[in-house]
C-alpha cells in the first residue's frame, strides 16, 4: 500500500493540472504562433504558473493501492491486483489464459 500522502498528492496535482489546462494552452498557442514579444511575455507568464500544474508531473497509479509500478491503464490497476480480481472473477470479460 502505499503511503496517504502520495495518493493525495497525485490528486492535487490532477486537481490543480485540470484548474490551470486552459491558461497553459492559450499560453503555449501564443508563444507557438504569436508575435516575438508576445510570446515572450506568454512565456515568462507560462513560467509563473505551478509546477504542479504540469500534467506530466502526473503519475499513474493503482486505484486499490495505490502502487505506481506495473499499472495497466486499461483497468486502472496494478498488475497485482488486476491478477487477483481476475482470478477471482471480478473483472468483466477477463478470464485466465489456458492453453
Amino acid at each position: 500500500m502505499a503511503k496517504e500522502s502520495m495518493k493525495a498528492r497525485e490528486v492535487k496535482r490532477a486537481r490543480m493540472a485540470a484548474k490551470y489546462a486552459n491558461k497553459r494552452a492559450a499560453l503555449k498557442e501564443i508563444v507557438r504562433k504569436g508575435d516575438p514579444v508576445a510570446a515572450y511575455e506568454a512565456a515568462q507568464k507560462l513560467q509563473d504558473i505551478p509546477y504542479n500544474a504540469k500534467p506530466i508531473r502526473q503519475h499513474n497509479r493503482c486505484k486499490l493501492t495505490g502502487r505506481p509500478k506495473g499499472y495497466m491503464r486499461m483497468f486502472g490497476l496494478s498488475r497485482i491486483q488486476f491478477r487477483e480480481m481476475a482470478s477471482q472473477g471480478l473483472i468483466p470479460g477477463v478470464r485466465k489464459a489456458s492453453w
